[in-house]
C-alpha cells in the first residue's frame, strides 16, 4: 500500500504539471473528458511502466547474468516496448474510436496521436530510469547491511573459536598428560611443551587474521595432533594427502583444527577401535573425514563449531560448506580461497 500511495502521488504531480505548465489553457475546463481521459491513460500506462519494470528486474535476479549492463539495456528496452504498445492501443481508441466520448477536437488526429505517443516515450523512459536505478541502490545498500552483518558475525564466531582454543579444559588435560610424561619419559615431555607451546604461540599470533594458508593451518595442526595422539596413544590415525601449494591457498584460522577436534569429541575411539581421519584437497575444496562411531555418553552436538566456519567463509565466497553423513563416514567439504582473489559477495576483490 506504501508503494502504490507513492506512485499513485508521483502520477497525480507530473500529470498535473503536465497540465498546468505544457499544456496550459486559460479557456479549457480541468473537469471535461478529454482531462479525465488523459488522467486515466496517463495513470495506466505509468503504472503499467512501473511493474513491468519492478518484474523484469525481479526476474533477472533468478537469472544467472553473464554482463549487468546488457541485462539492464534489455530491461529499459523491453518496458518501453510494452508501454508504448500498450499507449499506442489507448491513444489510437481515444483519438480515433471514442473521439467523441474523449471529446478531443483536432483538425489532425495523427498530430496528435504522434504527440502523445512521444510524451509518452519519454515519461516512461524516465520513469524506468529512475526505477532502475532505484533497485541499484537498493541492492547496493541491502549488499552494504549485509556485509556489515556478516562482519559482526565473523569477529563474533571469531573470538568465540580462539576462545574455544584457549580454553581451560584444553589447558587442564595438556598439563595432565605432561605432568604423566614427566615421570614417563622426558624427552617426549619435552618435546610435548614444545609443541603446546607452539599451539599457543599461533593461537595468539594469529587472534586477529580472518584467514591463515593453509600450510599454516597444517603446522598448527601437525603440534595439535602430536599433543592428541601422545594423550590417546594408537587410537588415532591422521592420514593427510594434500596435492597443491598450500602456501597458495587460505582457510579460515583455526578451521582444520576445529573440524579435527569435533572428530575426536563425537566419536569414540580407543587402541582396539581407533578413529581414522582422513584430510585431503579435491576440486578446490578442503575434505576432512571420519569413520563414525558416536561417543554414548556424548552430548547432542550443537553444531556451533560447523555454523561458526559456515559464517566466517559466507563472508568471502558464495560456495557453500558441504556436510555428509551416510555410509559409516562423516565428511566435511569447505572451499579453499585463493590469495590473488577473494570473492565477497558478488564483488572481486583482488
Amino acid at each position: 500500500m506504501k508503494k502504490i500511495g507513492l506512485r499513485f502521488l508521483v502520477i497525480n504531480i507530473v500529470f498535473l504539471a503536465i497540465k498546468l505548465f505544457v499544456e496550459k489553457d486559460p479557456n479549457e475546463s480541468y473537469l471535461n473528458n478529454t482531462t479525465i481521459f488523459y488522467y486515466f491513460s496517463t495513470f495506466v500506462l505509468f503504472m503499467t511502466t512501473w511493474e513491468v519494470n519492478d518484474w523484469l528486474i525481479k526476474k533477472s535476479k533468478n537469472t544467472p547474468q553473464k554482463n549487468e549492463l546488457v541485462t539492464n539495456i534489455a530491461i529499459f528496452i523491453i518496458t518501453i516496448l510494452f508501454v508504448l504498445s500498450l499507449a499506442a492501443i489507448i491513444y489510437y481508441l481515444g483519438i480515433f474510436e471514442l473521439k467523441s466520448i474523449c471529446q478531443i477536437v483536432t483538425d489532425d488526429p495523427w498530430k496528435v496521436f504522434k504527440i502523445d505517443m512521444f510524451r509518452a516515450l519519454g515519461l516512461a523512459a524516465v520513469f524506468s530510469v529512475f526505477n532502475q536505478f532505484y533497485w541499484v541502490y537498493k541492492d547496493k545498500r541491502s549488499l552494504e547491511l549485509s556485509l556489515l552483518e556478516l562482519k559482526k558475525e565473523m569477529m563474533t564466531s571469531k573470538y568465540s573459536s580462539l576462545k574455544s582454543q584457549i580454553s581451560p579444559h584444553f589447558l587442564f588435560n595438556s598439563l595432565n598428560t605432561l605432568t604423566s610424561l614427566m615421570y614417563e619419559d622426558r624427552d617426549l615431555a619435552s618435546d610435548f611443551v614444545t609443541r603446546l607451546a607452539s599451539c599457543y604461540r599461533y593461537i595468539l599470533d594469529n587472534r586477529e587474521e580472518d584467514l591463515a594458508s593453509l600450510d599454516k593451518e597444517l603446522q598448527f595442526l601437525d603440534s595439535f595432533i602430536f599433543m592428541m595422539k601422545v594423550r590417546h596413544d594408537g587410537a588415532i590415525y591422521i592420514n593427510t594427502n594434500i596435492n597443491i601449494k598450500t602456501n597458495t591457498v587460505l582457510i579460515p584460522t583455526l578451521a582444520l583444527q576445529m573440524l579435527v577436534e569435533n572428530a575426536l569429541k563425537h566419536n569414540y575411539y580407543s587402541k582396539e577401535q581407533p578413529i581414522s581421519i582422513d584430510i585431503n584437497v579435491k576440486d578446490g575444496r578442503l575434505i576432512v573425514k571420519n569413520n563414525i562411531r558416536k561417543r554414548v555418553d556424548s552430548e547432542t552436538s550443537t553444531k556451533l563449531g560447523l555454523a561458526n566456519i559456515k559464517k566466517r567463509l559466507a563472508f568471502y565466497t558464495n560456495k557453500d560448506v558441504i556436510i555428509d553423513d551416510d555410509n559409516g563416514m562423516f565428511k566435511v567439504s569447505i572451499p579453499l580461497l585463493s590469495r590473488d582473489k577473494i570473492i565477497v559477495k558478488d564483488l572481486t576483490v583482488a
